[in-house]
């Protein structure tokens, strides 16, 4: 009976452990969360001025912004992804994705030109992925006349400092195998690696699957390899 009875309160301080690691992610993701500015501590990083651009980049919560800014950003996306939607198992939900763009967890990179006009953006949210607290990049879209001008790396790195500067272990993003340039993009020069919980690594679908999930571990990440407390859940939590 006593070792019975060992492995019983072995297996409950085991949960207890568990159940603290997850509230102290839980507590970094609101903390982000609640943030009025991520990229508030950071002025040099609100402009872009270069390779022939001289923008303004704003952090803002999507129910701070305008809706007008919001539907821009909707439009871009359909204009740049309907086509890859539509190759993927996935296809092209317009009505899902609006939704995705306008929930209330959404945050929102904007780059402005000289005229107030948005020119590319970044959606993203402060997400639990697999017991981890990640910072989620949902969308990184711009239009065609700031393309190939460094912009689209310089968000991305805008999203690694947040995501370092609110303790997140990761950021992580979806990506079309076929969308060629794009996955080049994130492997080769911003060197995100395929995400232990994607298709190819996971097993779930492997081949079939059209996507890879890609990850690069900020500082926080780094130091805590090996000692995720995932408990088997994959997916946000904190809501």
């Amino acid at each position: 009976m006593g070792r019975k009875s060992n492995r019983a309160k072995e297996k409950k301080a085991r949960r207890l452990e568990e159940r603290a690691a997850m509230d102290a992610v839980c507590a970094k993701v609101d903390a982000a969360n609640k943030l009025d500015d991520p990229l508030a501590a950071f002025p040099a990083f609100k402009k872009y001025d270069r390779n022939g651009l001289n923008l303004q980049i704003e952090c803002k919560r999507v129910t701070t912004l305008n809706p007008l800014s919001v539907e821009w950003a909707f439009e871009l996306t359909r204009a740049n992804m309907q086509t890859l939607y539509e190759q993927s198992e996935w296809g092209w939900k317009e009505r899902e994705k609006r939704d995705e763009m306008n929930d209330e967890r959404a945050w929102y990179l904007l780059a402005r030109d000289g005229e107030s006009a948005p020119v590319a953006f970044s959606h993203f949210r402060f997400d639990v992925e697999c017991g981890e607290e990640v910072l989620y990049c949902y969308e990184v879209q711009l239009e065609s006349r700031v393309r190939r001008k460094g912009l689209g790396k310089f968000l991305i790195q805008i999203l690694q400092l947040i995501a370092n500067s609110t303790q997140m272990k990761k950021v992580m993003l979806t990506v079309f195998k076929h969308n060629h340039g794009a996955y080049q993009f994130f492997r080769d020069a911003l060197q995100f690696e395929i995400d232990e919980t994607s298709p190819s690594m996971s097993g779930c679908c492997g081949d079939d699957c059209s996507y890879e999930i890609l990850s690069r571990r900020t500082k926080h990440g780094e130091a805590s390899v090996g000692h995720s407390h995932g408990g088997g859940h994959c997916g946000g939590c904190c809501h």
